[in-house]
């Protein structure tokens, strides 16, 4: 496969700029550059050109996802809190069309009640959960499998 043969938009929501310093024990010790530049690793091994933002603000991620996430063939979704809060990223994915993939560094569903409800999982293609930065890296594996089917 060629380098950039698909094209993954990474969509990292509000507080993942803190990662490797905010809640180490919870969130790792790898930043936000590092998953990046394992998910553009992968990506090369994979065939796969990556394009990712980073926001703390939900009207940016929802711009960013009409604006850029809905010309790529598919996505992984951080959105942070905002999974469970964010009408507006949900309504901004379903009008992009654009398969996703949500992920999460911890298992939500292993912590605080509130986390255990997405706004996103029902419209995903699937959620990877609870593998700190390999949530990242399985979800691209498989998002890029489900695009390529019998590849």
């Amino acid at each position: 496969m060629t380098d950039g043969d698909l094209s993954l938009g990474v969509l990292n929501g509000p507080n993942l700029d803190l990662l490797g310093t905010r809640e180490p024990q919870l969130y790792g010790e790898v930043g936000l550059d590092g998953i990046l530049s394992a998910l553009e690793a992968l990506g090369k091994e994979l065939g796969v050109r990556v394009t990712a933002v980073q926001s703390n603000h939900e009207g940016e991620l929802a711009d960013w996802i009409r604006d850029v996430g809905s010309r790529q063939d598919g996505m992984l979704v951080n959105a942070a809190a905002y999974t469970h809060t964010s009408v507006a990223l949900r309504d901004a994915l379903l009008a992009a069309g654009v398969p996703f993939v949500e992920v999460h560094l911890t298992n939500v569903w292993a912590r605080e009640p509130f986390r255990h409800h997405s706004l996103l999982s029902d419209i995903a293609v699937g959620v990877v959960s609870g593998f700190g930065q390999d949530s990242y890296l399985l979800g691209m594996r498989a998002l890029a499998a489900h695009l390529r089917p019998g590849a």
